[in-house]
């Protein structure tokens, strides 16, 4: 089959009132302040990261901080530290008072706490 005879194929008109418009010249405008033109379905697009400021395409070490998720992160880190060194203080308190398991460890911890 020839190649001019697969596309004879495929009809030429698109259906009426189906297809969304299409803009040839959409405006993409970026946080840090680029902006640039394309086609798109909408008349303008607003992103947050585009080629000129993500980290990828720059090669610079930035966090990508969208709605503050970064610092939501750090201070989840933070809480959960502290959680872990409330368990671990809890565990050593648990180690502490177990009860003594002979009459000579009970003799040694009413001495010890006579002592103090």
């Amino acid at each position: 089959m020839k190649k001019h005879q697969i596309f004879a194929k495929i009809p030429s008109n698109m259906k009426a009132n189906i297809h969304p418009q299409y803009f040839d010249a959409a405006k993409v405008s970026c946080a840090c302040g680029n902006s640039f033109v394309t086609g798109a379905t909408v008349p303008e697009i607003r992103v947050e990261v585009c080629s000129k400021c993500h980290p990828f395409f720059t090669g610079e070490m930035k966090y990508v901080d969208t709605l503050g998720r970064v610092e939501k992160f750090q201070k989840n880190q933070a809480k959960a530290k502290v959680i872990r060194e409330q368990i671990v203080k809890k565990q050593e308190e648990r180690v502490q008072r177990q009860r003594p398991s002979s009459l000579r460890e009970m003799i040694e911890l009413a001495k010890k706490q006579a002592a103090s």
